[in-house]
């Protein structure tokens, strides 16, 4: 597959002067969504602010998605996991002595679908929809706005996850990410070659990742596409290859940033790399874990040496704890939960939120009117240590540039190391005034 796919963009932050208009038109759709749900109760299914079926007694309904089962990128663990936390806060009386009940829609990387599954959380009358993956919010968020539902730590794949008063990030997202992995290549590499999509998505990475490279004295990275869904890259490799070692003096670095294909791209990688043996290689949380590098051959494979931003500790960390009693205890080995995976890192680090926002509501009403309003008004979340303290407004400094929901801007750097993806650094790095000084 050569031609373009027309993918909305992850990462393009949007200007202020488009975002205001927005807020006033989400506003506006809540008033509509509410008229039109008092005259038409049975087409909205529920009444935004309403109990939703959840009562004062009765469980407290979330959902969940995520691809599944599809030809790009896939996310089984985030629902599998969702569900497992649920029998799991169930059997210790639920989130502040109220039954907790999670919904699962598989948003089939599809933007048709996630709208559905926006729908469903409507009719169903959800409080809230948590730790999720889709890379269509511009196809749910104003569904989920028009009913005052929260979206609570998506992955941060897309622009309105960034912008939308009702949404909730855990994470920087692919903009954090991009911009710590350039601005520890611009003190390790020579030449850098970024391999990215030939998709809207792709044209947005070098920006970010050029904002790194930059603020540590470096010259942007080749930018070169690729297919999202080559079954081979052995033309990208040698391309990326020549431009890595134009300078003799400097070793040089190529970064792959094709998401599920990138391990596709490190076979070809692999094969071609014989003739360069000091190229290294860097890439982000999700394009590498430590599953791919076990999958590829450990400390032998062509990972080994690979530089990796991600959002939090590496999995080996005594912080997830928490997060693998639940897997240990409730997953009943279903083998989708990989407690390495950052999706579900962030699902479980949602529903850590979702949890200090029900129990800070001190036993009152459960809704979706109620979730938002505990967020938005100045809730602080504590996360063990896995992310900085959360506290969502519209006035934090990355609002300069079109990000007023990115209020965690932190990243770790993690290496590939005998085999085994370990800390390169120790803590994180704040990578908020590299965003700020971005060409964005």
């Amino acid at each position: 597959m050569t031609g373009r796919r027309p993918t909305r963009s992850t990462v393009l932050p949007r200007p202020l002067s488009r975002l205001l208009p927005r807020r006033r038109r989400a506003g506006a759709l809540t008033t509509g969504a509410l008229a039109a749900c008092v005259s038409l109760i049975a087409g909205c299914g529920v009444v935004p602010g309403a109990t939703g079926g959840s009562g004062d007694d009765g469980p407290i309904t979330v959902m969940t998605w995520a691809p599944e089962k599809t030809a790009a990128t896939n996310k089984p663990g985030m629902p599998a996991f969702a569900r497992a936390y649920a029998r799991w806060i169930n059997e210790r009386g639920g989130l502040d002595g109220r039954e907790l009940k999670v919904l699962t829609c598989n948003e089939r990387n599809d933007s048709v679908t996630a709208a559905r599954c926006a729908r469903r959380a409507v009719e169903e009358g959800v409080v809230a929809v948590v730790g999720s993956y889709s890379q269509h919010a511009d196809s749910f968020l104003r569904t989920l706005e028009g009913a005052g539902i929260a979206y609570i730590g998506g992955y941060g794949m897309t622009e309105e996850e960034f912008t939308s008063p009702l949404s909730y990030p855990v994470n920087g997202g692919q903009p954090a990410l991009l911009a710590g992995l350039g601005r520890t290549l611009a003190d390790r590499c020579g030449p850098v070659a970024l391999v990215r999509p030939d998709s809207i998505v792709g044209d947005q990475l070098p920006k970010l990742l050029d904002s790194g490279l930059v603020a540590g004295g470096h010259a942007p990275a080749g930018d070169q596409r690729a297919p999202e869904e080559a079954t081979a890259y052995d033309a990208e490799v040698r391309q990326a290859l020549e431009r890595a070692t134009a300078d003799q003096e400097r070793q040089g670095c190529v970064v792959p940033a094709l998401g599920d294909r990138t391990s596709t791209f490190m076979d070809s990688f692999r094969r071609a790399r014989q003739k360069f043996p000091d190229v290294r290689t860097g890439t982000v949380l999700g394009s590498l874990d430590q599953s791919t590098v076990d999958a590829s051959g450990g400390a032998s494979g062509p990972y080994e040496g690979s530089f990796v931003t991600g959002w939090y500790p590496h999995a080996g960390d005594r912080r997830w704890e928490p997060m693998k009693q639940v897997i240990e205890e409730a997953a009943f080995g279903d083998n989708r939960i990989d407690p390495g995976d950052a999706g579900v890192q962030t699902t479980w680090i949602a529903y850590t939120v979702l949890r200090q926002a029900v129990e800070s509501l001190d036993g009152g009403e459960v809704t979706a009117r109620t979730v938002a309003r505990a967020l938005r008004s100045g809730l602080k979340v504590t996360t063990g240590g896995l992310t900085p303290t959360l506290r969502w407004s519209f006035h934090d400094k990355l609002a300069a540039v079109g990000y007023p929901r990115l209020v965690n801007a932190q990243v770790t750097l993690q290496v590939v190391r005998d085999g085994r993806l370990v800390s390169a650094r120790d803590g994180f790095t704040d990578v908020t005034e590299t965003l700020l000084d971005a060409d964005l």
